[in-house]
């Protein structure tokens, strides 16, 4: 169940990713947005990152690689640029609560609302994972790559962050709506128009890195579930190019999911925003039924005897873990709801979630697909 979700939450979060690329490759071409063209953009940007994929996991890394680095470099120079000649708040704005209450607004509303910016800042993580069994030695090497993901990635996000909060002249306005684009404005007092068009270059390669990393991810999860015979069609989604390293099968499926996913909304205006906003809190539903499994084994005696551990404080830090995952998908949950708005508005996400997990333990009672695999489980079940 686990693997379903998650590979759910990843077709999701490619036509999300794929779909937000468009109006900023749009801006850096210079062309006006519109739907139609950011379906467009969308779909080729899908099948461009596609075309990479299948020329194999070497290309793919050099590729993945360039684009990090491109992103790590960008923000950094824009956020000690903003830092350094654009500042227009103090160091402890952070702090300051700018009378958010003032409008009979409950704090702890606003401040769960502020909290989602570190939910989608340290996300993505899992990806170093979603490689484990192309890489040597995974259980020294994908411990440590998560936790360097999470120091540099963290700290290069939360410093772009701040930058970009401190460059706001006037955050009132940006809270009541009157400046509806604080950061694109930030970006072009600071930076003049060419200078802009120059971060929206590293914007779209972000855009770009992103959806060739979730789609690899996606590839693989639905070829490793093919192959363990755990999803239908289990034949022709195993095939592996031994050449590139690549299921080809399994990846058109993650090319033309997500490309059913953005036309949805030709037919039904704002219907793609409707179906990714499943991908956040699928991906972290998908985190918290690892995190739970894991806590159970322990309370059930089991040692973890990896080659990584986290030796006595296992047992806190998986329970620290699991309440920070539970808190984060109710604070996604509650963020989808609008004041005054119909039922499919604020009750989507649930609804979503609802009908991936039925479905999916449907289809696992049906099929009696968890009993098929036989991949190794470590030393997490008893034997």
């Amino acid at each position: 169940m686990t693997g379903w979700v998650y590979g759910f939450a990843l077709i999701a979060t490619i036509a999300s990713v794929t779909y937000g690329a468009g109006p900023f490759i749009a801006g850096f071409l210079g062309m006006e947005s519109s739907q139609n063209l950011t379906i467009t953009l969308a779909i080729a940007l899908i099948l461009i990152v596609t075309a990479i994929n299948f020329g194999g996991t070497k290309l793919l890394g050099r590729v993945a690689f360039f684009g990090f680095v491109a992103e790590l470099v960008g923000a950094l120079i824009v956020g000690v640029v903003l830092l350094t000649t654009h500042r227009e708040q103090s160091f402890g704005v952070i702090f300051d609560t700018s009378s958010i209450t003032a409008g009979g607004t409950s704090y702890t509303t606003a401040f769960m609302g502020a909290a989602l910016i570190g939910l989608y800042l340290y996300y993505g993580f899992e990806a170093c994972g979603d490689v484990a069994e192309e890489v040597e030695n995974p259980g020294i090497i994908i411990p440590q790559a998560m936790r360097m993901t999470l120091y540099i990635g963290g700290a290069a996000s939360l410093f772009i962050t701040y930058a970009l909060i401190l460059s706001v002249a006037d955050i009132g306005a940006v809270i009541s709506g009157e400046n509806a684009d604080p950061i694109g404005q930030s970006l072009t007092e600071a930076f003049g128009a060419g200078g802009s068009r120059a971060i929206m270059a590293i914007v779209v390669v972000s855009f770009f890195s992103c959806a060739l990393s979730l789609q690899a991810a996606a590839s693989r999860l639905i070829y490793s579930y093919a192959r363990d015979g755990m999803i239908f069609a289990q034949k022709s989604l195993s095939k592996m190019n031994p050449k590139t390293g690549m299921a080809p099968t399994a990846l058109v499926t993650a090319a033309a999911l997500p490309i059913i996913f953005v036309l949805t909304d030709l037919f039904l205006p704002g219907g793609i925003f409707r179906l990714v906003a499943f991908a956040s809190v699928g991906i972290y539903i998908a985190f918290q039924m690892v995190v739970l499994a894991a806590l159970r084994a322990r309370m059930g005696g089991w040692k973890p005897s990896g080659k990584w551990t986290m030796g006595g404080a296992g047992m806190l830090v998986n329970i620290v873990a699991l309440a920070y995952g539970l808190f984060a998908i109710y604070l996604m949950l509650k963020s989808y709801g609008i004041e005054g708005g119909s039922f499919v508005d604020n009750y989507i996400v649930l609804v979503e979630v609802l009908i991936v997990i039925g479905v999916g333990l449907v289809y696992m009672l049906v099929s009696g697909a968890h009993r098929k695999s036989d991949a190794p489980a470590g030393d997490a079940m008893k034997k």
